[in-house]
């Protein structure tokens, strides 16, 4: 019986990629198949600069195709190209037109205070004078539209571009501005990465330099869409002080780092609580985690954010901390973070 193409891309999705659940044909990697009389050849194409991601891949790939009867001999061929300088490309992102940076904001695990750090993050990065979008990736569980106090819809453009809402000088996109309160995103994952994939390339986002990206918690398939359909520059990991937290952050540096996305450093949220009746400061979650985990991933810690009630009323209130109140400690923190991070990627 004479074997197909489709059954050589059918064998081939069942190669993951190294460190990932999803395949190396969903994530565009086949560029060509070509049989002769029972020879397969196969050709690949990546941007890594991880030696080991393509040895393993072309040594499942072949394992995989010496499987299927009839196939006398089977050879992958893969074309390794390096990263763009200064960027990681994720397994396939390109930049976008007018934006010179794209941060990702993440974490292992929900409830770490990810999109507080996010929205005060892009309201810092502002003030350095710096033009910024900031982009709710959480499909399920919006929260941006809350924390910067608005229920506009936004519009599109005769070109079919979606014009962001813009709030303390900043560009914004969430999911949170076309539902209602009440109403949950019942979606299946073909429709979440579909809708990801508009709100990172249907934006009319403009000249920015930085798109801060808010990331659902995990390592799942919008975290995969991401670095499939942009070029991050970097990525922050989110975290709270104590281990069950650090397990999962660690996992999310790790996803970052086998798909060549730089991570820029840790921030420890909920750091600590200091008592405004006594100024006695609280370890409630622990102490040093953020600073032993971020030696142990052998990057910077950006910064420690302490539970603070101001910070809470804020975002309740739809205005950032660092919007509302500059001279508080809560925002030189983040402002102090801010400068880094520019100073990193300039």
């Amino acid at each position: 019986m004479a074997i197909s193409e489709e059954q050589i891309r059918d064998a081939l999705k069942a190669v993951k990629y190294p460190g990932f659940t999803r395949d190396i044909v969903s994530f565009g990697l086949l560029k060509s198949v070509k049989i002769d009389n029972g020879e397969v050849k196969v050709q690949l194409a990546l941007a890594t600069n991880d030696p080991n991601i393509p040895a393993a891949i072309k040594n499942d790939s072949e394992k995989v195709l010496r499987t299927i009867d009839g196939i006398r001999s089977a050879n992958v061929l893969v074309d390794i190209h390096a990263p763009p300088a200064g960027a990681g490309t994720g397994v396939g992102g390109t930049r976008i037109p007018g934006i010179k940076h794209v941060i990702a904001v993440a974490s292992g695990k929900g409830g770490v205070g990810k999109s507080t750090v996010a929205a005060n993050l892009a309201v810092a990065l502002e003030h350095t004078g710096a033009r910024i979008g900031l982009c709710d990736c959480d499909i399920y569980g919006p929260s941006i539209s809350l924390m910067f106090g608005t229920r506009e819809r936004p519009m599109a453009t005769e070109e079919n571009q979606i014009v962001p809402i813009e709030q303390y000088n900043l560009k914004l996109m969430s999911m949170g501005f076309l539902l209602d309160d009440a109403s949950p995103a019942i979606l299946r994952g073909p429709m979440v990465t579909r809708y990801t994939q508009q709100f990172l390339r249907q934006v009319e986002w403009g000249e920015l330099d930085y798109l801060v990206l808010d990331l659902p918690p995990g390592t799942g398939d919008i975290q995969l869409t991401i670095v499939q359909t942009v070029a991050l520059s970097g990525a922050i990991i989110v975290t709270t002080p104590q281990e069950v937290a650090l397990i999962d952050a660690r996992k999310a540096a790790t996803m970052f780092d086998k798909v060549n996305v730089p991570v820029l450093g840790l921030i420890e949220n909920m750091s600590y609580f200091v008592s405004p009746s006594d100024n006695k400061r609280y370890d409630i979650f622990g102490s040093g985690g953020g600073e032993r985990e971020a030696k142990r991933l052998r990057v910077p810690l950006l910064g420690q954010i302490p539970i603070d009630i101001a910070t809470r009323e804020a975002g309740d209130r739809g205005m950032p901390i660092v919007a509302e109140d500059r001279q508080s400690s809560v925002a030189a923190e983040f402002n102090k973070i801010a400068r880094r991070i520019r100073e990193t990627l300039a």
